[in-house]
């Protein structure tokens, strides 16, 4: 027992050691097979560890004294969890897991990771089994010689757990409705965590957030009277618009401005224009 653990705790600080990003996954309801079979396809891009939470968060604060940048990850070791050690190839590995998720039948007393409905339409199951769905408050007719169910039905709902009429109902219809797998529940990077979800915004969504940013900055330069570097375009072409303005209705003329005047002066160039567009 004081070996193996010697063993765990050497293991887990050179992992701690020499990958700089981790993945904290979540591993309720997943199999030793499906575990098995992402620590074959994550060899030579990442190490997946498990461990008792209690030995992780020991090993960790007997390692802070070297690595204080370790101390994030103390918050986030709990629940049913995994490290997964990896240094920068991050979208290969999230397609690795999510590769890995299987279909999963839906058993009794089991939370709902997802809402189930049972459409409409013929079940191929023998009228003798009217009776089940009768109990289950489920409006069926005889069609063919087998049960036909006659409106959709809202059966599971997220979030709350799975009844036993529902789980057999399920799995009399066949229905494996939910998928379990490897879950990233947090991201541990150079000693910051953040939430998994970060890991889906792109550079398009970057970019968007900082061009809204601007132009707020940019308004309220402009309503304040108020330059900056944000605004000062705005002001620059609002001042030519000024100018070219007041070119068009005096004759104050410069040879910007004159071309205008040219266009604005024949009628055909004007048609041609507003064809084009």
């Amino acid at each position: 027992g004081k070996e193996r653990k010697a063993e765990y705790f050497a293991q887990l600080t050179q992992l701690l050691q020499e990958y700089p990003k981790i993945f904290v996954v979540n591993v309720t309801m997943v199999g030793s097979k499906q575990v098995q079979n992402v620590r074959m396809q994550l060899r030579g891009k990442a190490e997946l560890l498990f461990g008792k939470n209690t030995m992780i968060r020991k090993c960790i604060r007997e390692n802070l004294e070297e690595m204080p940048h370790l101390e994030p990850l103390l918050e986030i070791v709990q629940g049913n969890t995994g490290f997964i050690f990896m240094k920068d190839d991050d979208t290969a590995v999230r397609q690795i897991l999510a590769d890995n998720f299987v279909g999963a039948a839906a058993r009794a007393g089991v939370v709902a990771p997802v809402s189930v409905q049972i459409p409409a339409g013929p079940t191929g199951l023998q009228p003798t089994e009217t009776n089940f769905f009768q109990a289950l408050n489920i409006s069926t007719k005889i069609s063919k010689g087998s049960i036909e169910i006659l409106q959709p039905v809202d059966l599971v709902t997220a979030g709350k757990k799975v009844m036993p009429g529902e789980a057999a109902l399920l799995q009399k219809l066949g229905i494996k409705p939910f998928t379990y797998g490897l879950v990233v529940k947090s991201v541990y990077d150079n000693g910051q965590v953040y939430d998994a979800a970060v890991l889906d915004i792109t550079d398009d969504d970057l970019t968007s957030a900082f061009m809204s940013g601007l132009q707020q900055v940019a308004a309220v330069s402009l309503a304040a009277a108020y330059p900056t570097l944000a605004s000062v375009p705005h002001s620059i072409i609002n001042g030519y618009k000024n100018v070219l303005s007041i070119a068009l209705v005096t004759d104050y003329c410069y040879p910007l401005a004159q071309k205008l005047k040219d266009f604005l002066s024949d009628p055909e160039a004007m048609a041609a224009a507003a064809a084009a567009a």
